[in-house]
Formats: structure tokens, sequence, C-alpha cells
């Protein structure tokens, strides 16, 4: 069973139909990418997989022992984000939280587990260093070493290298799937079709041509299109 299945899923807001008649599945490993033109419905979509929005038919299942706290999302960065001021360190610790439950202090292993995943995104280094003094593609870094923290199963990246500079792009490109290829499920909102696509096994696109299926179909679809 797939680790995620939606079924004739109908999406909007206040009785809006946005998208409909959405099937699409996510597997153990995969790589998904999801694009539409604004107002598409990729919002609302990730909202409704999330959890934080009921949709308006069909249903979403999780499978494969997949729970919704296991689904760590990285949104795209507010300006408050940017400026938060923490170090390096607490941000990333601070994913261990739904480990703790009542317990108000963290223990050696989740400290070993934040170390870890500063090194895995090469932020180690600046442990010490204030969030908000940080470039936005170390910024990017850190906040993927906090979500490695919350799961080890699915991430959702809501527009990653958005306001990045072509070289943090790339690397923050290169480091997803880096950790595609550990095992980790991936799927990500993206405007930048073309280069989110170099990396994906599956793309869902939303709006007036909508498909789900591998990228390799999808790619087919398009040089037919354009011929």
């Amino acid at each position: 069973m797939a680790l995620l299945t939606a079924s004739d899923l109908s999406l909007g807001y206040d009785g809006k139909v946005i998208a409909e008649k959405l099937n699409f599945s996510v597997s153990s490993g995969d790589y998904l990418c999801i694009i539409g033109a604004n107002g598409s419905g990729k919002t609302t979509l990730m909202k409704t997989i999330l959890h934080l929005k009921e949709p308006l038919k069909g249903q979403i299942q999780m499978g494969e022992g997949l729970c919704k706290n296991e689904i760590e999302y990285l949104p795209q960065q507010s300006l408050v984000q940017k400026d938060f001021p923490a170090s390096v360190r607490e941000i990333v610790l601070s994913g261990c939280q739904g480990r703790c439950g009542l317990r108000p202090f963290y223990t050696g292993k989740e400290k070993e587990l934040a170390l870890e995943n500063m090194q895995r995104m090469g932020v180690e280094s600046l442990a010490n260093r204030c969030f908000r003094e940080l470039s936005g593609g170390q910024q990017q870094r850190v906040l993927l070493a906090r979500a490695l923290c919350a799961t080890k199963k699915m991430l959702f990246l809501d527009e990653p290298v958005a306001g990045l500079d072509p070289d943090a792009t790339e690397k923050m490109y290169d480091l997803i799937a880096r950790l595609n290829r550990e095992g980790i499920t991936i799927l990500m909102i993206s405007h930048d079709r073309d280069t989110a696509l170099q990396y994906a096994s599956h793309v869902l696109q939303l709006g007036e041509n909508p498909f789900f299926g591998t990228k390799a179909v999808y790619l087919q679809g398009q040089r037919r299109e354009a011929k």
C-alpha cells in the first residue's frame, strides 16, 4: 500500500471548487513535484494533505504506518521567520519537540540527533550563530535539519528555493535529492518546473490539464504537445 493515496479528491473553499477528481498516490521513496498555475489549488492541496483543511469530496488515506505527524512541512519563509532571534542549534533542536511530550527538556539522544542533522546539512559550524544573521540558503539548510529531527519518512516542501540565488538554489536541490536517495519521500510544490523536474520521479499537475504519473510519461506528453 502507498504511503499516501488521494481518491476522487475535490478541493476548494467557501463552497467554491478549485480542483476536482484528483487521484494520485505517493509511495515510499518517491519524489513528487506538484506544479500548476497560481490558483490551481496547490496550497489548498497542501493544507488538505496536512489535515489543516477538509476536502470538499473524496479522501486522503495514509498507509504503511504513516501518521499525519510524520509529514514534516517546510513552508515558504516569511519575513518574521527569517528574522527569528534564536540560535541555529535551538531551531534544529525544536524539531524534536514532538518527541518530548510534556517533558520540558531535550535528552542526550535528541541533542545527538540535532547534531547529526546539522552535520548532514552542513550547518554544524553555524550552531551558535543567530538564525537571522544567516544567508537565505543557510537558513533553508537549517530548517531542513530541523525537519529531519521531526521525521524520517516524508518531507513536504513549499517553494524551498524561493528567493535564493542560483548557487544556493542548486545546492538546495542537490541536498533535497540526496535526502530522497537516502530514503525520505519528498513532496514539493514548485513554480520552477523545469529545474524541479530534473530531480522528480513523479509529477502532479493541477489546473486546466491535470496529470499524475511518472516524470518520463509527463515529459513524453510535453514533447508530443510541442510538435
